[in-house]
């Protein structure tokens, strides 16, 4: 682990803000450049202006630098911080300086990405990630109709570490898809021939592009895809669109970004599953609050290990028995 006079040197970006009270708090992203994170940001900024506190904020250049969050624990901990919002780059490597954080009297909340435990934070606040992508596995299942036991499927998922909220979201799809899943913790471990093959985006728009290309050369008739996020959704649809396939391949993603839902309105997307990264940065800074006040801890969502800040399904081709909203009530709860 490196020492804290050397983290000048580790490739993370900072941002402080206004001091507005004694208590500190620190947001730890993945990336600045999502913009689910951005959005992040932006929810906790002004929840930390709304209840007086005085935030610094954080973030990796890539999805996977966990030598950044590491460093970035490291300094609030060094500051004194109250509180550590985190949405973690893995979800296992960073156990050892989490752990310290916490023995330093850190309330430390897990955002969006649960830790593995789920207990290596104090709580989680995030999407059920299972259920995001069990809502446009169904959906895409409903779609094909008869025609789906003879799908070809592409998943672009995240990264090779495969992290909590990877799993979650691409086991989630392909059970509401109807395929048995083995390790529901693995990725790829499937032996369901519809499934085509797994690549990784890093989350990004260009990672997207270039897993589907090379998961098109496997094989050309690829006819549904599955995402990790819209941006690299809107990566896949570029690679689709370079081979005259935009209009024949069923892409289906997870965010609720405002870009995304514009793309179920355009068509890019199929279907998304929306999720709120404002209310989960907001509630994380009042629980930052109250434990500096009382110290109580926030409560999980009753049977969950988690406290779930809620999941919608966004298309503009609704399925009988799915619930759904239209791209256009997806504008008016939308982010970014």
């Amino acid at each position: 682990m490196k020492k804290l006079m050397t983290i000048s040197a580790v490739a993370l970006t900072a941002f402080a803000g206004t001091a507005y009270a004694d208590v500190n708090a620190c947001l730890i992203t993945k990336t600045d450049t999502n913009p689910f994170f951005v959005k992040m940001k932006e929810g906790a900024t002004a929840a930390a202006e709304a209840n007086g506190i005085n935030l610094s904020t954080y973030a990796g250049k890539i999805d996977g630098d966990v030598e950044s969050q590491v460093a970035a624990v490291e300094t609030c901990i060094a500051s004194g911080a109250k509180g550590i919002l985190i949405t973690p780059t893995d979800s296992r490597a960073l156990e050892p300086v989490i752990t310290q954080a916490r023995d330093a009297g850190a309330l430390v909340i897990a955002l969006d990405t649960p830790f593995e435990p789920a207990d290596v934070a104090d709580a989680t606040f995030a999407t059920d990630n299972f259920k995001a992508g069990v809502l446009i596995g169904e959906w895409a299942a409903a779609k094909l109709g008869d025609e789906a036991a003879n799908a070809k499927i592409a998943t672009l998922d995240l990264n090779p570490s495969e992290i909590s909220v990877d799993y979650l979201r691409n086991n989630g799809f392909l059970q509401g898809f109807g395929i048995d899943i083995k390790d529901p913790t693995d990725i790829g471990d499937e032996d369901d021939p519809r499934i085509v093959g797994h690549d990784v985006t890093n989350g990004n728009e260009e990672g997207g592009r270039t897993a589907m290309e090379n998961l098109l050369q496997i094989d050309a008739d690829i006819n549904v895809v599955y995402t990790i996020n819209e941006p690299a959704a809107a990566g896949a649809y570029e690679a689709l669109k370079s081979v005259g396939r935009e209009n024949d391949v069923l892409v289906v993603s997870v965010d609720g970004g405002c870009p995304g839902v514009q793309n179920v309105s355009e068509g890019v997307i199929g279907a998304t599953s929306m999720q709120f990264p404002l209310l989960m940065a907001s509630l994380g800074i009042e629980a930052i609050k109250t434990w500096a006040e009382t110290g109580e801890k926030p409560q999980n969502t009753e049977g969950l290990d988690f406290y779930n800040t809620g999941v919608e399904l966004i298309t503009d081709e609704p399925i009988e028995g799915i619930p759904s909203l239209t791209s256009e009530e997806g504008m008016e709860k939308c982010w970014g």
